[in-house]
């Protein structure tokens, strides 16, 4: 399948947070988050529960409101439509309507997108992401959480943006979907889009990413490669080396 692109801008990076805090209440569940995710590019974003990815993507995609801190999508400010009109979002917990056909869900999806409905690319990319094609023509209600998740990686695969963000987009898949989404991740950003995703699977992250982001409690422990995590913690699993980043302390990593 090819994917078709909206046409790039002149600017250095996809997307660009600076300095993001957000409070609740007294505990900040974001405090002073900064990245940068490059066109072109997949970068993981990685933590334990409660490390704040999810409100992290919330107030950068102004579905929540930060307390203070800017983000900018290719140059623009987030909060502009315009701005994030040029990227697709997959949330964690994606629940379609459970009396939608699932290619109603996709054409419904991508009409509120501005973007037409295409059986043959849906069956097609459904095909290529393990979900049978009879799924489609099935009640949202009768899909597996598997299925569900396809679906809504579908409807954003469907999409032609330069920027993708996926929050657990591995959720409730067998192997044989994870190796599915991963080719279709991949030929994305081989294409020229980038990808935002959080994952509790550091494999996934190892394997598609070139940059991930640590954080805990609201902060960012680590920015870089994969595998310059391993190094600092002198580790050759990214797995252990990310439990070490993690309950090291914060004071020493930046001693």
């Amino acid at each position: 399948m090819v994917y078709a692109r909206m046409p790039a801008a002149a600017t250095s990076a996809a997307f660009r947070a600076e300095g993001l805090v957000k409070r609740f209440g007294a505990r900040r569940a974001l405090d002073g988050v900064s990245m940068e995710v490059a066109p072109g590019t997949a970068n993981g974003l990685v933590g334990a529960n409660g490390a704040g990815k999810t409100t992290f993507i919330k107030c950068a995609l102004d579905l929540c409101a930060a307390d203070a801190g800017r983000v900018e999508i290719f140059g623009r400010d987030s909060r502009e439509a315009e701005a994030r009109a040029r990227l697709a979002y997959l949330p964690e917990r994606f629940v379609p309507p459970y009396y939608l056909l699932g290619r109603e869900f996709l054409a419904m999806t991508l009409a509120l997108a501005g973007a037409s409905f295409e059986r043959a690319s849906a069956d097609v990319l459904a095909a290529e992401l393990e979900l049978e094609p009879q799924a489609l023509d099935r009640p949202v209600r009768q899909l597996s959480k598997g299925m569900t998740q396809k679906l809504g990686l579908a409807a954003c695969f469907l999409l032609p943006r330069d920027l993708y963000v996926l929050d657990e987009p591995m959720s409730g898949l067998d192997p044989a979907g994870r190796v599915a989404v991963k080719a279709v991740l991949g030929r994305l950003q081989r294409a020229g889009c980038a990808l935002l995703f959080t994952s509790h699977v550091l494999s996934d992250v190892e394997e598609l990413c070139s940059m991930l982001t640590v954080l805990e409690r609201g902060t960012v422990r680590f920015r870089g490669a994969p595998a310059a995590l391993c190094r600092q913690f002198g580790e050759t699993n990214l797995e252990l080396a990310f439990l070490r980043c993690i309950r090291t302390d914060a004071a020493a990593l930046s001693a």
